[in-house]
């Protein structure tokens, strides 16, 4: 492998591109003046050759490298050295299949520095290992022999022969390798003891830590089945004080049988006593009527007294009834006399109106007549003046005057519109004459504009034909991320709870082969759902250590688990079809309501939720304690001998009806329930957030094609938009487009030019005719001026005179209303009559209601007299 051909750009003196060709493959010399450049020849190949030592190439920094450094104008050097590869034998590993080999360095004014090989990029370890396979490598010390340092190779001695020969053969690559390696293994182990030492001072601790937590564990683990063991001796303990409470009980039902007889027979006695006291009480109500007997006397006076009263009372109402009835046909005839008078008031005020009515049309007719006498004399004044009549403000020489002034204006209009027209014609002939002569050209146009958007229409229509809207993926996509950060949240949570949770886990080997794990129901605890979280102590606590139960179906399941199950502690199995419930009976609850109320006592089973399959379980556990709200509950419920069933208040102190009383202070009590609460929340929420990722998923694959279709529609669809935009400005620009839009011009210019000329045609005939008419009237004023003043003299005198009769007889109708006066006097004797009318019912009305006052004490005086034999 050898050089072929050097190509420089930017590099040092050479600012403009300069390929050196023709090298020998053996030897080469380069020759020229001096600052010709020879020596930059030779840097360029040690800068491509991946030189460090910089000093060799004459620079201190890689900018100095660029041609004036970058001050001319250009602001990076590359060069390209193309090496001939033809013998396969010589060339580097990798590269035998390449006949050259191009290898291109590159650096930039405050930028980057990077390598081609074969023009893609390169990192500069792989131009080095390149050039090293060939045993080239341009930072050995003798690699590059200056001028003055022969003699000093001349005179080495036999050691740096020898180095110079190896850097020759290429062996002292691999010396610097292996320093390179032994200086990696150095840091390598560095890193290596490091981790030793992490070991050693933190993991092997730990997990010896870790250990003894495992003992202590398993030591609390056999703590716990012995406690369990003893829980058991208490329970049988128990149960022999309850047959002892029983025997006692039934002592005590036959001592109360004894005491019911001896009730009975106080009960006869009280029953002879209770009728010795009803005899006594007529005795002494037979005495109590002998002694009121004068008390009835003097009420029977009274009662006398108030019906005479009555009687007297009842003529005085049948007095006022007749008053009455003479007033009310006293007001009836006043009523009809009214009537009469607003009939004669009706026939005055039609007549009234009739008069308004003239008066009105003598009004008008004095005010035309004013405004004809005003006329008349501005008419009047108006001849005087010259004028042809009075609403002129100027004479008619005047008007003559400027009617002519009116007429030249519309002439000289009219030229210069005839002259725009005939100039405008000409034009729009001459342009549409070039205006066809570019018809074909402009056909083509047309066609290739009707073919783009054609096109763009059908990319368009293919876009509204795809289900999909834009931005549907970006939202789904925001949607997915947003769900896929709340589900590794709540993994999380479920994985802490899990581990914080680890006694309740129940891990079994399959005992069997395909064996059925729905048969083992799984932990108690994680089997129930509390209904009420204010009762978690209290169930805790009356669950106890039934909470780590495990629950199957039967029991041959639970002696596979325990044989073949691989358990890794102690457990306590519940078979479902061989478990004794002591469900505390219905009796025992009602009287529990009824001692302490409703609420305030409950059996524990009922707080909490469970699936039907495992309800034997649930009673097995829960069913045998209540859950009381106060320590007063719990007390009377366990103490009674109805009901004495062990109970647990919600703080966790437990009242056993042996006279057991267990309690004090619980730290964390209820924490296992509520964090299996809280669990169970997090997990269903994880499926809930677990679906709709998935569904989102689906959308997204579903959506996929199709978003890919409709962007590279859209793509096709703007590309074809800004061609056929700029199509259309190009057409806008040619010259038939230029031709139509001057045409259309001149032919609106045109059509506006002739209506303004008939305008002006009708304006000019107007004002001709108009001097025309003023002519004459002058002539004609100048011939009837005095005759036409005397008749509107005479017509002036005239309308004054009637004018003033008019006014006379409209002074009269103002005192036609005072006639018609009295008419209103008839009102209040009516209302007289009406208010005596009122005055009489509401007299009447009192006299009514004292009679029926008096009616009323009467009544009760009787019903006093009637049970005055009751009063003490």
């Amino acid at each position: 492998m050898y050089i072929k051909e050097i190509c420089l750009e930017g590099f040092k003196s050479y600012a403009t591109r300069t390929v050196v060709s023709g090298f020998d493959p053996y030897f080469n010399a380069i020759t020229g003046l001096n600052g010709s450049g020879k020596s930059n020849i030779l840097d360029s190949i040690c800068f491509v050759l991946g030189i460090t030592n910089l000093q060799q190439v004459r620079a201190t920094n890689l900018q100095e490298l660029v041609y004036k450094q970058g001050q001319a104008g250009i602001t990076k050097a590359t060069v390209s050295i193309v090496f001939d590869n033809s013998d396969r034998s010589r060339s580097p590993l990798g590269y035998e299949d390449c006949p050259e080999i191009t290898v291109t360095r590159q650096i930039v004014v405050g930028g980057r520095n990077k390598y081609l090989i074969n023009g893609h990029l390169a990192q500069p370890s792989r131009v080095q290992t390149l050039f090293h396979s060939v045993q080239l490598n341009v930072n050995n010390p003798h690699f590059l022999i200056m001028q003055g340092r022969i003699t000093k190779v001349l005179n080495m001695k036999p050691p740096e022969i020898l180095s110079m020969l190896e850097e020759a053969a290429g062996t002292r690559m691999y010396e610097m390798k292996k320093e390179s390696a032994l200086k990696t293994l150095e840091k390598k182990q560095s890193k290596v003891d490091e981790i030793n030492k992490l070991l050693d001072q933190e993991i092997l601790p730990a997990l010896e830590k870790l250990r003894k937590e495992r003992m202590q564990y398993m030591q609390w683990a056999n703590g716990n089945a012995e406690l369990d063991r003893l829980r058991r001796f208490c329970i049988a303990y128990e149960f022999v004080q309850a047959e002892k409470v029983r025997d006692s009980a039934v002592n005590e039902v036959g001592q109360m049988r004894m005491k019911t007889a001896e009730l009975d027979d106080c009960t006869q006695r009280l029953k002879c006593g209770i009728q010795e006291m009803e005899e006594k009480i007529s005795i002494l109500t037979a005495e109590k009527e002998a002694k009121v007997g004068g008390v009835m006397k003097a009420l029977s006076e009274k009662v006398d007294a108030l019906s005479r009263s009555l009687v007297k009372e009842t003529s005085a109402l049948n007095n006022q009834e007749e008053s009455l009835n003479s007033e009310k046909k006293s007001v009836q005839k006043v009523i009809k006399s009214i009537e009469d008078t607003k009939r004669s008031l009706a026939e005055r005020d039609s007549a009234v109106k009739r008069s308004e009515d003239d008066a009105a049309d003598l009004k008008k007719r004095v005010e035309d007549l004013s405004k004809n006498l005003d006329e008349c004399e501005r008419e009047y004044q108006g001849v005087l003046a010259g004028k042809s009549s009075g609403d002129e403000e100027k004479c008619l020489e005047d008007q003559l005057r400027d009617a002519k002034a009116e007429v030249g204006n519309a002439e000289s209009e009219q030229k210069q519109l005839k002259t725009k027209i005939s100039h405008s014609e000409k034009e729009l002939k001459e342009k549409k004459g070039q205006l066809v002569s570019k018809c074909d050209e402009a056909a083509a146009v047309e066609n290739e504009l009707n073919a783009r958007k054609k096109d763009l229409d059908a990319l368009k229509a293919a876009m509204e034909s795809i289900t999909y809207q834009e931005g549907q993926m970006e939202a789904l996509q925001k949607d997915r991320s947003v769900e896929l950060e709340v589900i590794q949240k709540l993994k999380d949570e479920v994985r802490i709870l899990s581990g914080q949770l680890a006694n309740v886990q129940f891990n079994y080997r399959d005992p069997v082969k395909n064996f059925d794990r729905s048969k083992v129901k799984g932990v108690v605890a994680k089997l129930i759902k509390v209904k009420d979280s204010s009762a978690m102590t209290a169930l805790e606590v009356a669950a106890g250590g039934k909470l780590f139960n495990v629950v199957v179906d039967t029991e041959n399941t639970g002696k596979q688990l325990l044989q073949n199950g691989d358990l890794q502690r102690r457990v306590t199995i519940v078979p479902l079809n061989k478990i004794q419930t002591n469900t505390v009976p219905l009796r025992a609850q009602q009287a529990a309501v009824r001692l302490v109320g409703e609420g305030n006592a409950q059996l524990a089973l009922l707080l909490v939720g469970y699936d039907d399959e495992v309800k034997n379980a649930m009673a097995y556990v829960f069913g045998s304690t209540f859950v009381c709200r106060s320590t007063d509950a719990a007390k009377e419920v366990a103490f009674n001998r109805d009901i004495s069933t062990p109970s647990v208040t919600l703080e966790g102190d437990i009242f056993q009806p042996s006279g057991l009383l267990t309690g004090g202070s619980r730290k964390g009590g209820g924490e296992l329930l509520r964090q299996l609460h809280t669990l169970a929340e997090a997990e269903s929420e994880l499926c809930i957030h677990q679906r709709k990722f998935s569904e989102i998923e689906d959308k997204i694959a579903m959506l996929l094609p199709l978003q890919k279709k409709y962007m590279h529609l859209k793509s096709q669809y703007e590309l074809k938009s800004y061609d056929l935009s700029l199509f259309q400005s190009r057409a806008e620009q040619n010259e038939h487009h230029k031709l139509g839009e001057l045409v259309r011009r001149i032919e609106q210019e045109l059509e506006e030019a002739k209506l303004k000329a008939k305008e002006k045609q009708l304006h000019y005939e107007k004002c001709v005719s108009t001097v025309s008419a003023l002519e004459i009237s002058i002539k004609e004023h100048s011939n009837h001026r005095e005759s036409r003043l005397k008749d509107l003299d005479k017509k002036i005198k005239t309308l004054k005179s009637d004018m003033q009769s008019a006014s006379k007889h409209l002074k009269f109708y103002p005192s036609i209303g005072l006639s018609f006066g009295p008419h209103s006097h008839c009102s209040p004797n009516r209302h007289e009559a009406v208010n005596s009318d009122s005055a009489g019912s509401s007299n009447l009305s009192m006299e009514k209601g004292d009679h029926k006052k008096q009616e009323a004490y009467h009544k009760g005086m009787s019903l006093d007299t009637q049970a005055g034999v009751m009063v003490p």
